[in-house]
């Protein structure tokens, strides 16, 4: 569920983990150090015509899709579709791990050896970069798709060094979640600040039906999601985890405000000792099953938590905000999953049409009608009949606009372990807060001056 938003985030969220968390400017300045070449350099050499554009191939015939685990039960029934038409080119779901770091290390893995086990790969944004950078994926002809319909932060994600390497499948930004139905028995409105979620939980607390609730929970295991709820937490506090040059700026007063926050609610029982091991599904089960008053959670939770089946206690009763911040509104992290191809995979003629065909808009609907997950194109934020249906889409379009990209970090995998070990140590109390940022900055700045 998908997957350095500095602020860095994941992204991936279940199918959506993991998976989205302006950014060019600062990929510009890592890439740099990364790459001392001129832009074509930094390209595969190997990946282009003779007429500039990328290397095409006319194989054709079955093709697999790599993508985090699908905990939405959707993705084969439209993998179904394009196999009717395509009996000769079918397609195969293979499924990763849920964790987004499980899933880029089994990415990783298949590119290392060179395997063409998989053709399609559905890619957490934040890692395009790293992959493009490797020559792990190939560059694809970006005239060919409808990038002028899509939300333009979103298409930049797939874009490495002016080239695009992959096509938004869906997009993310984190909302939160909460009972409405006991924030309207205490007269109170969702929370734009920390402060007023935590005087809400207090009264809810008071009433008969709120004892022994969960006052609010995010994804706090030490794995993505745990860098995407510290990012926005540095950011919802003013700060950043990386500037607009490129450094790391977490030894900041606004960023010690995030952590403290996020530290202080494990110590006073904001956020419930549970949460500690919480990833996106563990937090989607306790809300639906009402042990939560506020969640934060990627949009895909709003289908499920309203299911009819009995598999939620709060269909009905729960709305979605933006997420509170210190002063203010707060700011979620970019998610959402990238497609692009496997530098080693066969069939690549059939893989680039099967991308046209699960990145179109009609597509991009469906999964928003089925799964309520985040599509990539502008219009269908407005479309009357869907805002009918989803009356979140306001919300959800209000917070992809302010959210914080995620900027272009080649060496990511250091990059998030220094943010994950340093944060997960502040919040099991091993370090102090200044301790762990003070590592995390020493640590973070080392990950993004690799080369």
């Amino acid at each position: 569920m998908s997957s350095l938003r500095m602020v860095l985030g994941v992204g991936q969220m279940p199918p959506g983990s993991g998976g989205a968390r302006p950014r060019r400017r600062v990929a510009a300045a890592i890439a740099a150090m990364v790459c001392a070449s001129l832009l074509a350099g930094c390209g595969d050499s190997g990946s282009a015509d003779s007429k500039g554009g990328p290397k095409k191939s006319n194989d054709r015939g079955p093709i697999t899709l790599a993508t985090g685990k699908d905990t939405t039960g959707t993705l084969q029934g439209q993998l179904d579709r394009w196999n009717k038409q395509h009996p000769g080119e079918k397609v195969t779901l293979v499924e990763l791990p849920e964790s987004a770091d499980q899933q880029r290390q089994q990415f990783i893995q298949n590119a290392q050896t060179k395997s063409d086990a998989y053709t399609v790969l559905n890619l957490d944004p934040i890692w395009v970069a790293e992959f493009a950078a490797n020559q792990w994926i190939d560059e694809l002809p970006a005239k060919e798709f409808p990038l002028d319909k899509m939300i333009p932060a979103v298409v930049k994600t797939g874009n490495y060094f002016g080239k695009q390497y992959a096509i938004p499948f869906n997009t993310n930004a984190g909302l939160l979640f909460y009972r409405k139905d006991l924030l309207d028995k205490i007269e109170a409105k969702p929370p734009t600040t920390w402060a007023e979620m935590k005087q809400a939980c207090a009264k809810v607390h008071q009433l008969p039906e709120g004892k022994g609730i969960g006052c609010y929970a995010g994804q706090f295991d030490k794995y993505e999601g745990l860098t995407v709820n510290f990012s926005e937490a540095v950011a919802s506090a003013g700060g950043s985890v990386v500037d607009a040059k490129g450094k790391a700026t977490v030894d900041t007063d606004a960023a010690k405000k995030g952590l403290q926050f996020l530290v202080d609610g494990f110590k006073d029982g904001t956020i419930p000792k549970q949460a500690a091991t919480y990833q996106e599904e563990d937090g989607r089960r306790a809300f639906q099953a009402g042990k939560l008053l506020f969640h934060r959670q990627w949009p895909y939770q709003w289908t499920l938590a309203n299911a009819k089946d009995g598999s939620s206690k709060v269909a009905g009763k729960f709305g979605v905000a933006p997420l509170p911040g210190l002063a203010g509104p707060g700011s979620s992290s970019l998610g959402g999953l990238d497609l692009a191809i496997s530098k080693f995979a066969k069939n690549k003629a059939t893989a680039l049409d099967f991308i046209k065909f699960f990145s179109n808009e009609e597509n991009a609907r469906t999964n928003l009608k089925v799964t309520s997950s985040a599509p990539p194109y502008t219009d269908l934020y407005d479309d009357p009949a869907l805002r009918q249906q989803f009356p979140y889409l306001d919300t959800l379009k209000q917070s992809l606009a302010t959210a914080t990209p995620r900027p272009v970090v080649v060496h990511y995998g250091d990059a998030t372990t220094a943010i994950q070990e340093s944060a997960s140590a502040a919040l099991t109390g091993s370090k102090s807060v200044d301790d762990a940022l003070a590592d995390m900055q020493k640590n973070l700045s080392a990950a993004i001056a690799e080369k």
